[in-house]
């Protein structure tokens, strides 16, 4: 029963021994930036403070710019995680764009009140 879940697990593991893992999320909005300081994610996207995420010991991240993350490891489901609990401090949103979002998601634009007063 368990067959399938087992070899996708094992699979997963030896791709990240030999290869490894990695998110890249993209920082979008004016002002918005990312920064590494040590083993301490810093992150300024637009609340009163800024927020900051412990880098666990087994992943590294890396800021080649100020709007860029690249999250990289051994294993799948930490780095995931990781990127996702980063995501989730502002998610992209549909009106201005603005947040943070990976590098090869798709956010869907919508209208905004003037956009449908001009009809």
């Amino acid at each position: 029963q368990l067959h399938g879940t087992t070899r996708a697990l094992l699979a997963s593991m030896i791709e990240g021994v030999e290869k490894g893992f990695s998110k890249t999320m993209k920082v979008v909005g004016i002002g918005y930036r990312a920064a590494l300081a040590g083993n301490k994610l810093t992150l300024n996207v637009g609340f009163s403070h800024p927020v900051d995420f412990t880098v666990p010991s087994n992943l590294t991240v890396t800021c080649p710019d100020a709007n860029t993350i690249v999250v990289a490891g051994i294993d799948k489901q930490e780095v995931g995680q990781f990127a996702a609990e980063v995501r989730a401090t502002k998610k992209p949103e549909p009106y201005g764009g603005k947040g943070i979002r990976y590098v090869d998601e798709h956010v869907r634009r919508k209208e905004g009140k003037t956009a449908a007063a001009k009809k």
